[in-house]
């Protein structure tokens, strides 16, 4: 099954470890997929904010734990970052300053996935459909 929603790092680390913090569609939207199988799609650049995070003491808990979570889950893939995600971000680099969410909203864009992000950033750059 192919995913249809990309989730941004804030919207994983709530799903972890906070999920009263998700917007109410967000949590819709993440029962759904949970409870029919669907899997959510994670840009590998949210690895690489998750151990940032851990690391900055931002998220509690062991990166291992949490990176093994990521990526043995079945409810989660995880897309890499290619050539043609590196292209898209060139198109979107005047709207976004941030090189995280560069890779975020390309990886979305790419894939025609939906961002299910907090970031108010991407949302009023409309460059990618989101649910907030």
């Amino acid at each position: 099954m192919r995913p249809r929603f990309l989730l941004d790092t804030n919207v994983v680390i709530r799903w972890l470890y906070e999920p009263r913090r998700l917007s109410r569609e967000q949590t819709r939207v993440l029962t759904a997929a949970e409870e029919s199988g669907e899997p959510v799609a994670i840009s590998a650049m949210t690895l690489l904010e998750v151990v940032t995070a851990v690391e900055s003491g931002r998220v509690k808990g062991q990166i291992q734990d949490i990176l093994d979570q990521l990526s043995v889950s079945v409810r989660f893939q995880i897309f890499p970052i290619t050539t043609e995600i590196a292209s898209e971000m060139t198109l979107i680099r005047q709207s976004l300053d941030d090189q995280t969410d560069q890779v975020i909203v390309a990886t979305a864009r790419v894939h025609r996935l939906k961002l299910l992000t907090s970031d108010q950033r991407i949302i009023d750059s409309r460059l990618v459909a989101v649910i907030d």
